[in-house]
């Protein structure tokens, strides 16, 4: 019987063996964590989190509270397991932003249902309740919310769904209006207890999708990044609320790591790109205005190369840095990079890249596909290392990279990105571009680095145009 000692002392010890798991689960993700610090350990790192994020989901199973919700359990891991594996096994490379931003809002979206399911048990049974309970649900439910519907419009604009920002009138103040009110509806669910109406419930949802959904449509292109991080950061945060509602050690102690870790990325590329996070919140995007681009480059123009002259410049060249972005991604080029890099140093050229914290369409984006073709981590180095360097480089090459190489950054006091800090690839004594064609970028705005008397550029996809430089380069050695 559930009443009897027995029962009681079984459930005791079950609860501390369920404890004693969650803890060593909180242990593997720690050090997890850790070990993704560091790129040539991220992978174990992966695996060890993996491992405690698998201990944490079984040993859930033996809670005796929850013995009656086996089968909708094993249902929802069956289904969503499924779904997970082969939606990440028929992903591109190129399709992995899109796929992050889409299960990072399902993490917020699951952890808002938590709150919603928990504030409505509390109103239905009429529970006795700790007011600190009650506010972090609210607060799980806020960042919850606001990750998942800014998450869906993230994946929407990275799967190109969404081709533009869309602005209300006063769009900062509209937006900054519906999350006053949001929270105010929060804290009134709150203060009210166990006697809030429902409906008022369902507002205060509505309102926190809508102001994910404000917050994250405004937003042009270039901070989908910085949006990514933020949104990952949020889901953490929520699930660690909820952890403490729940009374779960394992939800709250990963929740805030993750949380943590997400923040002070997203701190990192904001300083990149120069980019307050009050800006991000809350859709403050500039208008492009390349004015003073089109008088910067007036008296410049493309110089195209042929691949065999890119060849020569290269074979000929001792200290080369490569700056790879989005269009490498794009093109899957990067197979081909590896094997020009290689075929460079076995002729005597010192090779390195140099990646931008926000290069591509999520954080690490390019260190993935580097690592992908077993670049070495050696030649991998970030915008404060190699900067000084490019003074003294032979050739850059830059491979789709546009808004990380871009001169006005430094000088043009009217460009979007100005202030942002840029790799100095305009130093160096020759500069090889490989484009797909004379269009402004992702991010819309010119760059004068494609118009200087010592940039040559290749048109064309990365991929194609790399197989002419290599096969050049082999017949030169």
């Amino acid at each position: 019987m559930p009443d009897s000692p027995d029962f009681i002392t079984q459930s005791i010890f079950n609860e501390n063996i369920v404890q004693i798991i969650y803890f060593i689960a909180t242990l593997l993700f720690i050090f997890g964590l850790k070990k993704m610090s560091s790129p040539p350990a991220a992978q174990k790192g992966l695996v060890w989190a993996g491992i405690g994020m698998l201990l944490a989901v079984l040993i859930t199973f033996f809670q005796y509270q929850i013995q009656s919700n086996y089968l909708w359990m094993t249902a929802a891991l069956f289904i969503g397991g499924t779904l997970a594996y082969i939606s990440a096994k028929k992903a591109l490379m190129t399709e992995i932003p899109q796929m992050i931003a889409l299960y990072n809002g399902l993490g917020g979206g699951a952890a808002a249902t938590i709150a919603a399911s928990e504030l409505i048990k509390l109103e239905t049974l009429s529970l006795a309740t700790p007011d600190t309970v009650k506010y972090l649900a609210i607060a799980g439910a806020l960042v919850g919310s606001i990750s998942f519907s800014g998450s869906l419009i993230a994946f929407a604009k990275l799967k190109g769904l969404i081709k533009s920002p869309f602005r209300l009138p006063m769009h900062q103040w509209a937006n900054a209006l519906v999350l006053v009110v949001a929270i105010t509806f929060g804290i009134a669910i709150a203060l009210n207890g166990n006697q809030f109406e429902v409906t008022s419930l369902v507002l205060f949802f509505i309102l926190s999708l809508t102001f994910g959904v404000l917050m994250t449509i405004s937003m042009g292109d270039a901070d989908m990044p910085v949006a990514i991080s933020l949104f990952n950061a949020f889901t953490g945060l929520a699930v660690g609320f909820e952890g403490y509602v729940l009374a779960n050690p394992a939800m709250m102690i990963a929740g805030l790591l993750v949380a943590a870790v997400g923040f002070k990325l997203t701190s990192s590329m904001s300083k990149a790109m120069n980019r307050p996070i009050s800006n991000v919140l809350f859709g403050s995007v500039s208008e492009i205005d390349t004015s003073n681009a089109s008088s910067a480059i007036a008296n410049g123009r493309m110089k195209e190369l042929q691949s065999n002259d890119a060849a020569a410049m290269m074979a000929f060249a001792q200290n080369i840095i490569i700056v790879p972005g989005y269009g490498m991604a794009v093109a899957q080029a990067q197979h081909k990079v590896s094997e020009m890099v290689k075929l460079l140093e076995d002729n005597g050229a010192k090779v390195k890249f140099a990646i931008h914290p926000v290069a591509g369409r999520m954080p690490g984006h390019m260190n993935v596909l580097l690592a992908e073709t077993g670049i070495s981590y050696d030649s991998i180095y970030d915008l404060d290392e190699i900067n000084e360097e490019f003074k003294r480089a032979d050739i850059v090459l830059v491979l789709g990279a546009n808004d990380t190489t871009n001169p006005a950054a430094r000088s043009d006091q009217t460009s979007p990105i100005f202030g942002m800090p840029i790799f100095n690839a305009d130093k160096a004594k020759n500069i090889i571009v490989i484009k797909r064609g004379k269009g402004a970028g992702f991010s819309g705005i010119e760059n004068p680095l494609f118009y200087l008397e010592n940039t040559g550029i290749l048109f064309g996809d990365a991929q194609s145009v790399l197989s002419n430089v290599l096969k050049d380069l082999k017949q030169i050695y």
